[in-house]
């Protein structure tokens, strides 16, 4: 007969907070339409892709992610990964960091995700990109300007301090951002601050 073994099972000291940030510089939102997608997969399935007039209204309204109620939002783990980022300025563990702290958000059934609500001017912005560093091309994207939201984050107060998180999510804002042309990727959009 197999010995029966218990385990005391630790209690897990999660705690959460509410931390408000203010953009610096302009979020561009950068979210994949349904039409994209489909295109993407035709090409790769080798079906023959019929190209379609340029619609520069409809390309900026498929940039933006919505809540259930319209408001713009942005993908919790958006931030997340910013902050993880911004956990190495610090001088802290990135793998550490993934896993003892969480954005939370608000579902959106349309995103099949959890938001982080952007409050802000929406507008449409223009810009020539390259693609492949070649061809060139214009879009059309969402862009928030005078933002601000405020993080839900729940943290393993046994791995991750309070002081942690919010140095964390001020590094991410001030070198790492959030949305297309951040400074992670040579831009100087999407930076923000913390709420002192």
């Amino acid at each position: 007969m197999a010995k029966t073994e218990t385990a005391e099972i630790k209690e897990i000291d999660v705690r959460t907070v509410k931390v408000k940030i203010t953009g610096l510089s302009p979020v561009i939102l950068h979210r994949w339409s349904e039409k994209a997608k489909r295109e993407m997969l035709d090409k790769q399935m080798k079906k023959t892709v019929k190209k379609v007039a340029k619609d520069p209204e409809e390309q900026y309204k498929d940039s933006v992610y919505r809540l259930d109620d319209g408001s713009t939002g942005f993908p919790v783990d958006g931030f997340k990964k910013a902050m993880v980022r911004g956990a190495k300025q610090l001088g802290l563990v990135m793998t550490d960091m993934r896993t003892g702290f969480f954005v939370h958000g608000e579902y959106s059934s349309k995103e099949d995700r959890e938001l982080v609500r952007i409050d802000g001017d929406l507008s449409m912005r223009e810009d020539t990109v390259r693609i492949s560093g070649a061809t060139a091309d214009i879009r059309y994207r969402g862009q928030v300007a005078n933002w601000s939201a405020t993080l839900k984050i729940s943290y393993n107060a046994a791995v991750v301090s309070f002081d942690h998180v919010v140095n964390m999510l001020n590094a991410a804002g001030y070198g790492v951002g959030i949305g297309d042309w951040r400074p992670e990727r040579d831009g100087m959009f999407g930076r923000f601050e913390v709420v002192t």
